[in-house]
């Protein structure tokens, strides 16, 4: 390994890093680099009968859970559910994790998206990153001194402006761990989300049968991805491959970020 990355993804909420990105962070862990997952939030609106401190208690643990399996550090901000902004002392706030953790890569939300705290992180990440390296700014905190790749999560939304795919990678030697992940979460997968998406009648009872059908749509949904993001994915590994992947990861990147060459991409992307 040529180059040791450290690398950041940044969500609104605990479990959105693992949606988009667990099987690709699952790779960088394999080979030897160091992941970090955040949550900007701390989840506490995602239930339709539990309070608010309560849940907080329980994502918490969620996120550890994820670490425990796979390897990532976690950390959850104490901003509530719901009413995240991209307000000065927020801003500062994820300016001083980003720095401490000093990383190369930087992934997360766009900034048009479905959902406020998503868009709100996004922003947050946009209006962070020249400031990274401003000593002034969060003098508490030393600047960074190099410029990370920032990167966007894939998402199907189209206005005002459609996701692009600058990249794609396979996630089918890692499905499992990301699955894995996101069955930590079980106060969402399984409960909270099946009643929003008004699916809870499609939930099994059984704990086993539960998993497989998490596993099931999660499959479709990055299988999703692989289809849409097919060139992409036969440019990085060759027509034969590409055409084989069964489930992918997509990203894009950010003109605020560091640009890569072609020898710099088989570095940040070695899989």
């Amino acid at each position: 390994m040529s180059k040791k990355l450290k690398v950041i993804a940044i969500g609104a909420h605990p479990d959105d890093c693992e949606y988009c990105f667990g099987g690709s962070a699952a790779k960088y862990i394999q080979m030897g680099h160091e992941v970090c997952f955040v949550s900007a939030t701390n989840g506490n609106a995602g239930h339709q009968t539990l309070g608010r401190l309560e849940l907080a208690a329980i994502r918490a643990d969620e996120t550890k859970a994820v670490s425990a399996i796979s390897g990532v550090s976690y950390v959850v901000l104490d901003n509530d559910d719901g009413n995240l902004t991209d307000d000065l002392e927020t801003r500062d706030e994820l300016i001083a994790v980003i720095r401490r953790f000093n990383p190369d890569m930087i992934f997360t939300h766009r900034t048009n998206d479905y959902h406020t705290d998503h868009r709100h992180t996004g922003l947050l990440v946009q209006d962070a990153s020249f400031l990274l390296g401003v000593p002034l700014v969060c003098p508490s905190v030393p600047c960074m001194e190099h410029v990370p790749v920032i990167l966007s999560f894939y998402d199907a939304f189209k206005k005002p402006v459609a996701f692009q795919a600058d990249i794609a990678v396979t996630i089918d030697d890692t499905m499992d761990v990301k699955v894995r992940m996101l069955d930590c979460h079980k106060s969402q997968f399984y409960d909270w989300l099946p009643w929003i998406e008004h699916e809870s009648d499609q939930l099994p009872a059984a704990k086993d049968d539960q998993y497989r059908w998490l596993n099931d749509k999660m499959r479709c949904k990055d299988a999703a991805v692989a289809n849409c993001c097919r060139t992409k994915l036969v440019e990085r590994y060759g027509q034969d491959a590409g055409q084989q992947v069964q489930v992918a990861e997509a990203f894009e990147f950010s003109e605020y970020g560091k640009s890569l060459t072609a020898e710099e991409m088989a570095v940040y992307f070695p899989f």
